[in-house]
């Protein structure tokens, strides 16, 4: 009798402790961008939290890596097998997709919880692959102070025409102040920014997407009379001479602290580093902030046009572990209340649903005036480097954001090679 109390009690510990291990929650792990942006850091680990709290079945382990070393690790983990579950990456990496490495997240989110507008960036053959957090307009932030000081005065439309840009960057430079802070140190994209906005409101919506999808020559009239123009700005000393090595975090530093620059052509996710206290790299609190519109260019069809896109985003790796848990996690950031959240604590647009009459943020002045900035524009989508691939994209970060705005190249030179490297075969 006591052998066999005994041994159902053994029996017992040994069916409590199999209950207890199949109790133990599944852990997922998440790679994100924004190490050096605190709202957007603390964004995400706040969605994190209210999950784990919410979901005691599943635990996040939770890394913040810069987008470069992201990239570069998930490069190679994917093909491993060593992915994380969940990880950071924006629309212009497509190999993920094509190499079969993104899991489609119709059937673990409410995908009515995204913006219509933003859902084509990640969608392949009816599927979206990726949960696009975060979205920018490109703008052009100026100091009025400065601007002002050099005898410039921004007119009631906050557009300058052609020359009237012009006009500022001799202005500036004459006053040995950086006209426009830019760098190309660590990104392939800044140097083409005020180019390429300007190229979209002289061409229009319609001929400016046949530009990036190789239909329309670099040689053009009108593309070439606004190369032109640029490169005038450019040997007027436009750009810092730091220009090539400048990084994309330094450029907002030499815009709003030292040296001081007139105007700042960057998307809206300036924000996020922006708004980082002064003694992390932020913008003083009195700094006197301004957003232009991008100069009208002389018989532009479309003095309105603006670029909208998606950027950071996450997407789960197909090969994963515990799609059950990471679905899960990305259905309950996925809502308009956290969209909401990401606009009132970021100060930047999202492509998650929100709702605007619930914004409460201190930054109230700078939204009022993003948002009159955005109102009646019409919305081009996605950058160059979203539209172009392979050697064409190689050739605009080469040419276009490097050798042409740093005045290493003539306009005919670009055109040449742009032409060569994403101009179709007629």
């Amino acid at each position: 009798m006591t052998k066999r109390l005994a041994g159902a009690v053994l029996g017992l510990a040994f069916a409590a402790a199999g209950s207890a291990g199949a109790a133990e929650p599944s852990q997922i792990t998440m790679w994100s961008n924004w190490p050096d942006e605190p709202a957007k850091r603390d964004w995400v680990s706040a969605r994190v939290k209210d999950f784990e709290a919410a979901n005691k079945q599943c635990t996040v382990k939770l890394s913040f890596i810069p987008k470069a070393d992201i990239y570069t690790q998930a490069k190679s983990a994917v093909r491993t097998g060593q992915a994380p579950d969940i990880f950071y990456m924006e629309p212009d990496q497509p190999e993920f997709l094509a190499g079969g490495f993104l899991e489609p997240l119709d059937g673990h989110i409410d995908l009515a919880g995204l913006e219509d507008w933003a859902k084509p960036a990640w969608t392949s053959k009816g599927k979206v692959y990726g949960l696009p957090v975060e979205a920018y307009t490109v703008e052009l932030y100026y100091n009025k102070d400065a601007v002002k000081k050099v005898g410039v005065d921004v007119p009631a439309s906050f557009q300058l025409s052609q020359a009237g840009f012009l006009d500022l960057v001799k202005k500036g430079a004459a006053a040995g102040i950086t006209p426009v802070s830019q760098g190309v140190g660590d990104r392939p994209f800044p140097g083409g920014l005020l180019l390429f906005e300007s190229l979209l409101r002289k061409l229009g919506r319609e001929d400016y997407g046949r530009l990036l999808s190789g239909e329309l020559s670099y040689k053009d009239p009108r593309v070439a009379s606004v190369m032109t123009w640029f490169r005038e700005l450019v040997d007027a000393g436009a750009y810092p001479k730091s220009f090539a090595t400048l990084k994309l975090g330094e450029s907002h530093y030499y815009f709003y602290q030292k040296p001081g620059a007139l105007t700042f052509p960057d998307p809206s996710w300036f924000t996020g580093r922006a708004f980082a206290p002064p003694e992390s790299g932020g913008m003083p609190a009195d700094f006197p902030l301004g957003i232009m519109q991008f100069p009208a260019m002389d018989e532009g069809a479309c003095p309105t046009c603006k670029t909208l896109a998606v950027a950071g985003s996450f997407v789960m790796y197909s090969r994963g572990k515990n799609k059950d848990c990471a679905g899960a996690l990305l259905k309950s950031m996925a809502t308009v209340d956290n969209g909401t959240k990401w606009m009132e604590q970021v100060s930047l647009q999202t492509g998650l649903k929100s709702d605007p009459a619930r914004i409460k943020s201190p930054r109230e002045a700078y939204f009022g005036e993003l948002n009159a900035r955005n109102t009646n524009v019409s919305y081009f989508f996605g950058t160059p480097l979203f539209h172009y691939r392979a050697k064409c994209a190689e050739t605009f970060t080469q040419v276009m954001n490097n050798a042409f705005p740093a005045g290493l190249i003539s306009v005919g030179e670009a055109a040449d090679k742009m032409d060569a490297a994403c101009r179709k075969s007629s």
